[in-house]
């Protein structure tokens, strides 16, 4: 981890395929530091206060992320801009290629040299 890299945390509901997925696109990359965790109790990585505030910002696969994240965490959440990237829970395994392709398109403007 660099100093002055943004950071960038991926949510799903169990942490097993979106998010985990979504933090390996980040894995040495110059600009960015990404974690990765889960909103629903049988997360691999539950989500918590100290993740939202280590974050820059947030991004959540679903809106049903978002709002939890808004009932259980609003204090953490004051300032954090929070990015809903609209991605299904539809894939099989973790860097599956189709996965993949999906979050580079719905990261693509919010990240610009992924």
């Amino acid at each position: 981890m660099s100093i002055g890299k943004t950071k960038l945390l991926f949510l799903c509901s169990r942490n097993q395929w979106r998010s985990p997925t979504a933090e390996a696109l980040f894995k040495n990359h110059p600009r960015y530091d990404a974690r990765s965790a889960g909103t629903e109790n049988g997360a691999r990585i539950k989500v918590t206060g100290c993740h939202l505030g280590w974050a820059d910002t947030i991004f959540c696969m679903e809106r049903k992320h978002a709002d939890r994240l808004r009932e259980k965490f609003p204090e953490d959440l004051a300032g954090k801009p929070v990015v809903i990237l609209r991605i299904p829970d539809d894939y099989p395994a973790a860097h599956d290629p189709e996965l993949i392709a999906r979050l580079r398109d719905a990261l693509a403007p919010h990240l610009p040299d992924l």
